[in-house]
Parts: C-alpha cells; structure tokens; sequence
C-alpha cells in the first residue's frame, strides 16, 4: 500500500505538470490555429528513405530531449506576454517558440516531397497530407504511394564533337549508368557533372554541363524507359552552324605575393605549391588543387587563381597566380589555474609565433611555462613547494623535407616537416626531475583531409633525477618492504629513442567544426611505436656496459626497450538535425622487452576520466581487480600495458547552446607480466571479462560549434575491484559519494 501511495503521488504530479505545460501552450496559440505537435513521414515502398525525405519537410515540430521530450520549449512557455520585460525577453530568447502549423508549408513540402519520389524513378508517385487535429494541437502525416519504378531499357548517345566523344568513351567504365538501372533523375544529373568534369580536366574549359542533356522515351509501357544523351557543340551566334569544342593548353603562369611591411612568401615555394604548369592541358583538378596547397600555408590568408586570355595564342590560356599573406607574429599569454589533491597553484605561459621566419611560410613557435603551486601536510619533508619552468622551441616546414619524394606527391598532399626541443624543470619536496626531448616528424595529409598521416622518425626523451630526498628515497625506493618496481623504474636517469607511425581516416572532411556531431560518420585511428631496438642491436654488438639491474646502457644511463600499438574506432548515427547516437571502441597493447621490464611511466595506460570510464576519477580505475590502499587512488601503481575501452552515448540539443548526453561507458587496464605489488591486475583470458567496468551518467554540453565546453557526471556501476555483490554491483547498491565523479572538458570524449 505505502509502495502504491508513492506511486499515485508520483502520478499526480506528472499529470499536473502536463496540465500546466498544456495551459501554458494554449496562451500561445492563435484563434483557429494550432501546434505542430508531431510529423511523420510514411511509405510501404523500401527504397524510399523516410529519413532522407525528411530533408524536404518545411516545418518541424518543437525539438525534444532524447527525442522525447519538448523541454526546450518550457522556457519560452514559462515567459510572460509583456515584451518590456527583461526576463521574458530571456526567457523567449533561450527557448523555444511554440512553432505554430502553416499549411501553406505543408502543401510546398507535399509538392517538393512528390518531385523528388518522381524524380527518383516513380513517375506516378502521389504523396497524401493528412491532419489530425485535437484541441489546439495538429499531427501531420505525409504518405508516400511511389506507384510503379520505371527502369532503364536501353540506353544511346549522340555527340557531335568526334574528339569529345572519344574521351567520353574512354572514361565510360566510371559511369554508374546501365540498362535495367531505375530511371533515376538524380544518377542522370550526376552523370552530367561526371562528365563535365571529365571533359574539364581534359583541356575544355570553357565546357559546361549545359551541353550534356538527356531525352527520355517513356511511352514504351511496361514501365521502361529508352534513354538518350546528347552532348551539343558549341552555339555561336555568328556562324552559320554550331562550332566543336575548344581545348586549350596552359600558357604563361605568373606567380606573385605581396610583400607589405617586407612580408612575402617565396617564389619557388609557390612553385612548389602551385600545380599549374605551362603546356599542359588545362585542368580544373589542378586549379583546386593550387587553392588547397597555398590555403595549407599559415603564412597565406587568402589566394586568388586567376584564368586569362593568352594574347598571342588563342588555344591557350594563362593563369595567374596570387596570395595575400597574413600577419607575421603573434605574441600570446596565457594564465591556468591548478589544483592537485587540494593543493593550489597557478601556471603562467607565454608563447610566440613567426609564421613567415625564412619567408617560405616556415612557422616557429616558441613557448616558456612557469609554474607554482602550495604544497601543505607533506610531512617528513622540507617545506618546498611544488615549482616548474620549461621552454620549448619548434620549427616546421610546410613541405615533406625528405630526398626522393617526387613533385607529384609534394603538390597533391598537405605536407610539415617539424623539428622541436624541449626542457623542462620540475621541483618538489619529494625529488627534482629534469626532462629534455627532441623531436623530428612528418605530418601530411590528402586533399581533404580525411586522411591524415604521422612519421616521427626520431623521438629522444632524456630524464634525469639531479636530486631525490631521503625520505622518498628511503620509504619508497629503497626500503624492502615497501619499495615498488614500477615506481623505483620512473625515479631513476632513463633515455627513451623512439620510432612511431600514426593514421588517422575520418569518413566526414575536416572542416574544423567541433559541434557538428557528424552524419553516420566514422572515425578510425592507428599509431604504432618503437623505442630501444636501433640501440639494443648497437650495445649488444659490442657487449657495452651493464647497470646493477642487468640493462645496457648508453652513457651510463638505461634506455627502454618495448613495442606499443592503439586502435581507436567511432561512429555515429544521426536520427534527427538534434538527436544522434554514438559509439566508441580502444584498444592499446603496450610491450616492453629486451632492456626494460616495465614500461616507462609516460607510456603505461590509464584508466577514468573525461575521456574513458566516467564513473571513476582519472587514473583511478585498474588494473584489473587492483585497488589502491583503503581504495584510495594510487597514481603509479594504476598504470597497464593493456587498456579497453568501451563508450556508448547519446545527444540531443537541449536549449540554446546547451546540448546534453547519456552515457555507458565499459573498460579497464591491465598488466603483461605480474608485479607484486599490483595484485590482480595481469590480464588472463579466462577471467579478463569479468574484471570490465562499467558506468552511466549524464552529460551537459555548452557547444559553440568550433569548440565545446563539457561536464560529465558519471556514477559506478560494475566495480571489479570488489569481489563481494554489494560492492562489485552498486548500480544495485549506489552511494553518491563513493560511486559519483564529476568530469570538466573541452571537446567531444570520443
């Protein structure tokens, strides 16, 4: 009975709250209109996508949280109707207008629906507007009878110019048009710009596809189609019949860049960029792509191609070539705020950019980071605080600085060449740490971006420990019955040389939008790494000398040895323009071997966080059933050489900027080998998947489009740090405070 009051009191105030939101609305709506309360789109015929007609409804209904839900509205609806005030015009401005039915709208999308069926093939296709009103709301039905498809019976051409029709021949196994095909308008239209650009890309630059027009023969029955395409010479006005196509060849190519207050970019770095040459045939590809090249220089704000009459030759044209440079330096300062375990601290960074330094569109980047933070209650130490400076320096190229790399790939990819150093100083209490790093790496990219490619051919990392305290020294280092391998590992001088190869693939171009959550899209990203084998080879030919750990050495410092590889894939699926789901799947595998026997910290996965199983604080998860003492956080010991990661999350557009997102997320790391002193966390096949976390939460998202401010709230669900139910299941079990973690980001997690 007590289960039972509880239920109808939850009822009631559903019920009341829908009554008011419904009085709410009514204040709304005009005499004699109504509210689009819903829009549907139906058809028996299976090729027919209801989502893609979708594209040609005019008006859509309020949006809905989780497709459910008319929550944008509530504020608009809890406004007044006196304008001057301020907190209406607040109120309307971050919700939703009730959207009020305009038939007339109704009728064009009906109309524009019907074209397109029949252009699809479905000469007799009828759509039907229905409308179901109920009070002051209104539902509309679209419903779609495509009739009979009309296929292709036969298909003929008729070209007048002989040397156009040869190319058009030569190129007729990239035509997506046959017999038996469905008479498709919209595969006819894309055959004509197939064509156009065919012919475009052969030298005929004044073509267009105003040429290419097709003649169909409907009256054959049985629903087929004879089909005709025609290519036209050219119409003149002046000459008694029509004219072939012209073709033209490159003529002069004229390559030029401002030089304001001295800044200018170099010729043969424009050459280089520029894939125009004189005495070729004119090609529209090769004009795009001189656009795409030269806006891939950071030292070009705009670029112009210029197509021009060659004034001694009437079969050639000549083409110009200009760019406009941007600013040259840039000087920026940064503050951050930080708070480590309760310890406050602030960073200061400046930074400077020349991205014209050698007038090749080089850009250096010079940055220095200070750092200071509070450190309290560290006892058996000195009372320091926490303070960190480094510089960093980089220069890249915008070309592939490489011997025997030919023009062709130069021009037809997006290409840097980096070159960075790097020092940074760290002191605290416990130790100080010195690391110096250099870099040289390849990044390059095709057309638009969709692929996209990584080489460091060198990665040195130097670490050296000028300093460690006693304390630290004695008490974790060295002391028998506390000391750790894992953690005595990272506190010692260590040089890591590295290889990597990386690639990313998005199946959606880059346009540098972050808010656009993507259309069906997909992600997949490859890196693959390698550190120790050039020096294993070199130290074990000529038997150098060995530490007290058994390692060789160079310099007398170890270097690590071990192979990494990552696999991460996305997808989304878009139901509606504010509605999409998206899943996600990493996976790391990380080895060490030959000279080390741990991974160095820096490599070793973690798990939690912003962007991995968000029910648990970064690095607080694994490996495996591992738990930090008293189940507190053990930031070295909660390190693997394998991670899984499993994301599930849904989004939807709140209100304004505001979009929001539920969440599962499932995943864990572990160990290769076993250490002592991370009990329960060596992966073994046969109970691995019992060892998987798991968590769900909500999200809210501010989402200005070119970036996203995130915060993510996720709760435990599965623990495998637990073997007793209360504690491994406490999604039966919840409490808040043990099982909530609160995430802040920028950007998507995955």
């Amino acid at each position: 009975m007590k289960h039972d009051g509880v239920a109808f009191r939850i009822l009631s105030v559903l019920m009341a709250v829908a009554m008011t939101v419904s009085c709410s609305v009514s204040r709304f709506i005009p005499e004699d209109e109504y509210l689009l309360n819903d829009v549907k789109i139906k058809t028996k015929e299976k090729a027919i996508s209801t989502t893609s007609m979708n594209g040609y409804v005019q008006q859509h209904p309020n949006s809905r949280w989780f497709s459910v839900l008319k929550v944008p509205m509530l504020p608009y609806l809890m406004s007044g109707t006196d304008s001057t005030k301020r907190i209406n015009r607040f109120l309307q401005r971050v919700g939703e207008a009730p959207v009020i039915y305009d038939q007339q709208k109704a009728f064009k999308t009906r109309s524009n629906m019907e074209a397109a069926v029949r252009n699809m093939g479905y000469l007799q296709a009828n759509v039907d507007l229905k409308e179901k009103k109920s009070r002051f709301k209104l539902n509309v039905l679209y419903d779609i009878q495509p009739g009979p498809r009309y296929r292709v019976a036969s298909i003929d051409q008729r070209i007048a110019d002989p040397m156009v029709k040869a190319i058009i021949d030569s190129a007729s196994a990239t035509s997506k048009l046959s017999v038996g095909m469905p008479f498709d308008l919209n595969e006819l239209e894309a055959e004509r710009s197939r064509i156009n650009a065919l012919l475009r890309n052969k030298g005929y630059y004044l073509f267009n596809k105003e040429y290419i027009r097709f003649e169909a023969d409907t009256t054959l029955g049985d629903n087929q189609v004879d089909l005709l395409m025609l290519v036209d010479n050219v119409r003149t006005a002046s000459e008694s019949q029509d004219a072939l196509h012209r073709r033209f060849r490159i003529g002069k190519v004229h390559l030029t860049s401002d030089s304001t207050a001295g800044n200018y970019v170099r010729g043969n770095v424009l050459r280089v960029k520029n894939a125009i040459e004189e005495g070729e045939l004119y090609n529209d590809r090769h004009v795009q792509e001189t656009y795409s090249n030269l806006s891939a220089l950071g030292a070009v704000m705009n670029s112009t191609v210029e197509i021009l009459p060659n004034a001694e030759d009437s079969s050639r044209v000549d083409a110009r070539v200009s760019v406009l440079t941007n600013k040259r330096h840039s000087l920026n300062t940064e503050l951050e705020g930080t708070n480590s375990a309760g310890d406050f601290g602030a960073a200061l960074v400046f930074s400077y950019q020349n991205k014209n330094i050698f007038h090749g569109s080089e850009l250096l980047s010079a940055k220095i980071r200070g750092a200071f933070e509070a450190i309290r209650g560290l006892e058996g130490y000195e009372n320091q605080n926490y303070i960190e400076y480094s510089a960093e320096l980089s220069l890249a190229f915008p070309d592939f600085k490489f011997p025997g790399v030919n023009r062709d790939f130069r021009r037809s990819s997006h290409a840097v060449s980096e070159v960075s150093v790097m020092f940074d100083s760290q002191n605290r209490p416990e130790f100080h740490r010195r690391v110096v790093t250099g870099a040289w790496r390849y990044r390059w990219s095709q057309k638009n971006r969709q692929r996209q490619h990584r080489i460091d051919l060198l990665d040195l990392n130097y670490v050296y420990m000028p300093w460690i305290s006693r304390t630290f020294r004695e008490v974790y280092l060295e002391n028998v019955t506390s000391r750790n391998a894992i953690l005595r590992y990272n506190y010692e001088d260590l040089f890591i040389m590295k290889w990597g190869y990386s690639f990313n693939y998005s199946s959606q171009p880059l346009t540098g939008a972050m808010g656009n959550y993507g259309t069906n899209a997909y992600s997949v990203r490859f890196n693959v790494e390698s550190s120790g084998n050039l020096l294993y080879g070199f130290t074990r030919l000529f038997d150098t000398h060995k530490n007290k750990e058994g390692q060789f050495t160079l310099f007398n410092i170890a270097y690590a040895q071990y192979v990494k590889g990552d696999f991460d894939f996305s997808k989304s699926f878009r139901f509606t323009s504010e509605n999409s789901l998206s899943l996600h799947l990493g996976f790391g595998v990380a080895y060490p071997y030959g000279n080390s026997s741990i991974l160095p910290y820096e490599k070793r996965y973690f798990s939690g966080g912003a962007n991995s199983v968000r029910g648990w604080s970064v690095r607080g998860l694994g490996p495996g059933s591992f738990k930090g003492a008293d189940g507190r956080i053990d930031f070295i010991n909660q390190t693997g050489d394998i991670k899984l990661d499993m994301n599930l999350e849904y989004r939807t557009h709140l209100f304004w900027v505001v979009d929001g997102a539920a969440f599962i997320d499932a995943g864990n790391i572990w160990t290769i080998r076993n250490y002592a002193d991370q009990p329960g966390g060596q992966f073994r096949i046969e109970k691995f998947w019992r060892q998987i976390a798991a968590s769900y939460g909500l999200g809210i998202r501010l989402n200005f489009n070119y970036f996203i401010l995130r915060l993510d709230g996720g709760m435990k669900a599965v623990n495998p740090a637990y073997s007793d139910a209360r504690h491994h299941f406490p999604i039966i079990h919840p409490r808040f405070k043990r099982d909530f973690a609160l995430h802040f980001a920028v950007g998507l997690p995955f």
